[in-house]
């Protein structure tokens, strides 16, 4: 009786032991001065408002790097999931820049007789104004601690996990997602993988902030990635013109297409936009600048 009690103890730490997730994680760029980058900046910058050929340029170099530093040596063909950062209606940058990550990352499995990855996607419920990128530390935990994000589980099951984001500063993002791995107890293995990340701690959170307005510092430096045919909308940009002031939104709304016009509007309608007071004003002049 005894023994085999024993043997069902081992058996169960056995099993413990493999139902333990792990992370690895992995950065492009490593971000050690506040001024300098190894990266163009200005492209950070188009990149996040809007500028999809960037972003394929950019998740090119992340898979790249990604596979012949890291991934390749351990490798074995177990199925694979991307996940881009959390999102509700619609995306964020990060999510094209997965999208080309993705187109990368097939190539290499490919090459190597392996079956290509799936997509996933992380819901998020919360929807904020607030500019993330221009936060301490302790304002961003603060802004999304409550925040919960959601996973499909029957996609996952079983699989490695590539979370990707575009750039981590403090982490707080990246302890959201392992809540909810905890939360949905979800032990697979995890690769948390970043365009670039803030590796000195000396540096002020605020870089983030620095680097996505290095080319766009105010609404009208939008028409440029605009103009271009490979731009697409994101919350950053979206959010970005309906929180302009009034005085100056209006002139950028008169300059653009009633196509632009009409998927600014309802895209904003289906991240529930309108709940923000501050956004009120332009949204009803979108509105009714597509209503004419």
């Amino acid at each position: 009786m005894h023994c085999i009690l024993k043997i069902s103890n081992i058996r169960l730490m056995i099993l413990k032991e493999a139902c333990k997730r792990t992370i690895e994680r992995f950065s492009a760029f490593q971000v050690t001065d506040s001024q300098n980058f190894d990266f163009p900046a200005e492209k950070y910058s188009k990149f996040k408002f809007g500028s999809t050929h960037i972003a394929q340029e950019f998740g090119y170099t992340l898979a790249d790097r990604f596979v012949n530093q890291l991934f390749k040596f351990s490798y074995e063909g177990r199925s694979i999931v991307v996940l881009p950062s959390a999102y509700s209606h619609i995306p964020t940058a990060s999510y094209f820049m997965a999208i080309h990550f993705i187109d990368k990352l097939n190539e290499f499995l490919y090459i190597n007789g392996y079956s290509p990855v799936e997509m996933g996607k992380i819901l998020r419920n919360v929807t904020y104004r607030e500019d993330y990128g221009d936060m301490s530390a302790e304002e961003r935990f603060n802004l999304i601690k409550g925040d919960k994000f959601h996973i499909d589980e029957v996609q996952i099951k079983n699989k490695i996990l590539i979370f990707i984001d575009d750039i981590k500063i403090t982490g707080t993002h990246e302890r959201i997602i392992i809540k909810m791995l905890d939360d949905f107890d979800i032990h697979n293995h995890c690769y948390m993988l970043y365009f670039a990340e803030l590796s000195d701690p000396t540096i002020s959170p605020k870089t983030e902030n620095y680097l996505n307005h290095f080319f766009v510092k105010e609404l009208m430096h939008l028409q440029s990635i605009i103009d271009n045919n490979d731009f697409e909308f994101n919350t950053r940009i979206v959010k970005y013109i309906l929180n302009s002031k009034k005085e100056l939104c209006l002139p950028f709304l008169q300059i653009q297409s009633k196509t632009f016009l009409t998927s600014l509007f309802y895209k904003a309608l289906g991240n529930e936009y309108y709940k923000f007071p501050e956004y009120i004003a332009n949204l009803k002049t979108i509105e009714k600048m597509i209503s004419e």
